[in-house]
Order: C-alpha cells, then structure tokens, then sequence
C-alpha cells in the first residue's frame, strides 16, 4: 500500500515550497502534479510485471523441457507449475493439463498478457508436439534460447542508454540547483518566481520547456528500446 501512495509526497513538497515562497502557487502545482506521478510509476510497475513475466516465461521453458527429459508426460510436467510469475491468466493452463482440456489454446490466451508473450511460442511447440509428434522438450528449449536472447539484447540496450539517462536526470535537476544557489547567494528566487510578472512568466516557460525536455528524453529511450516497449 505504501508503494502506491508514493505520488502523494508531491503534495508536502509543494507545501513547504509554498511555505519558502510565501506562495500557494507551489501546492497548487503539486495537486496537479499527482496524477501524472501516479501514472509514471504505474508505468514502471508495468515494466517491471512485464519483465518478470518474461524472465518467468523463459524459467518455465526450462523447467518443463528438463522434465520432459527426465521421462516425465507434458501434461504432467505443466500441471505440477504454480506459475505465480506468469500472471492470473496461468491459472487455466495447469488446469487444462490436469484435467484434459485444451493446452494450448490456454497457453495462448495466457500469453496475452504484457511480458508472456513467449507463451504464444511454448503454445505452438505443443500443438506440433501433439499434431506430428515431434519432440516438445527441444522445442521449448528453443523458444528458452531465442527469448534469452531478446532479453539479453535489450538489458544490452539499457546499458548503453543508461548514459543518456543519467544525462536526463542531471539536466532536470539543474534548475533545483540553480534555486538553492540563489538562495544561498541571498537573491531570493522563490520571492521573484512567484510574486513578480517577469518572474511567473520564466516559471510558467521554464516548466513547460522542462516537461517537453523529459518527455523528449523519455520518447528518444523508448524508440530505441523497440517499438514494442513505448506503449503505455
């Protein structure tokens, strides 16, 4: 619960800001402020659900095909996974195992979900495994490896972007520093920001130039990630 109240520590921030400033404009702006923080953390819950779920997907690839070779049935393997990581439509798919239904077609509807798309593969390799009769262990095992891959390219990628990144941040952040340097220095910036017309007009640009600069940002990494991972 505490993870998703965090949005709501915008509104004390504006408050001791008003406070500095002798402003209500500060708490004003924190009010609207929430929302779209609750909708950025959304997000990166959301990315780290759909990640889990793929690192779970490739998990159970694995585990199934190492039962398989054990000399293990396909519907007993399956049925035996809790599947916690794969999200609340796994359910169906052990069931069906279990009790004769239709795999997969369960592991399809399964692999809906953001991050277990891997599971449309795992569903392929069981039609052909029960259609012609090939092997479904060496089938999983390749589907495991081609998802790997695709993760291990992508935490590439997230690396060499994390320079751009950081540079993002910093640049956000330099206006925060430039306030408490007029602070220190005893030019009263908060006073001139929110109480002068000169003043207001530079906040109202400097925030709209400082929230199309993150968004920017944020489109530039998400293109590079893939087109797949900038939808929101």
């Amino acid at each position: 619960m505490a993870r998703d109240r965090r949005e709501w520590a915008c509104l004390p921030v504006g408050c001791a800001v008003g406070f500095l400033g002798d402003s209500l404009l500060p708490p004003m702006a924190a009010v609207l402020a929430v929302p779209l923080v609750r909708r950025l953390l959304a997000a990166r819950l959301r990315d780290r659900e759909r990640e889990r779920r793929e690192t779970a997907v490739i998990e159970m690839c694995g585990t199934v095909a190492g039962e398989l070779r054990a000399g293990r049935q396909p519907g007993e393997a399956v049925a035996g996974l809790t599947g916690r990581d794969l999200g609340p439509g796994w359910s169906a798919v052990p069931a069906a195992a279990r009790f004769g239904g239709d795999v997969p077609k369960a592991l399809r509807r399964a692999g809906l979900q953001e991050g277990a798309e891997g599971l449309n593969g795992v569903a392929a390799c069981w039609r052909v495994a029960v259609d012609g009769g090939a092997g479904l262990a060496a089938g999983l095992e390749r589907v495991a490896a081609a998802l790997g891959t695709e993760r291990d390219q992508r935490d590439e990628l997230r690396a060499q972007l994390a320079g751009t990144r950081s540079t993002a941040v910093m640049l956000a952040l330099l206006p925060v520093l430039a306030l408490l340097m007029g602070s220190a220095l005893g030019a009263e910036p908060l006073r001139v920001l929110l109480h002068t017309p000169g003043g207001l007009g530079c906040l109202a640009l400097g925030g709209l130039l400082e929230c199309a600069g993150i968004a920017w940002t944020r489109r530039i990494v998400r293109a590079a990630e893939g087109p797949g991972r900038g939808r929101k």
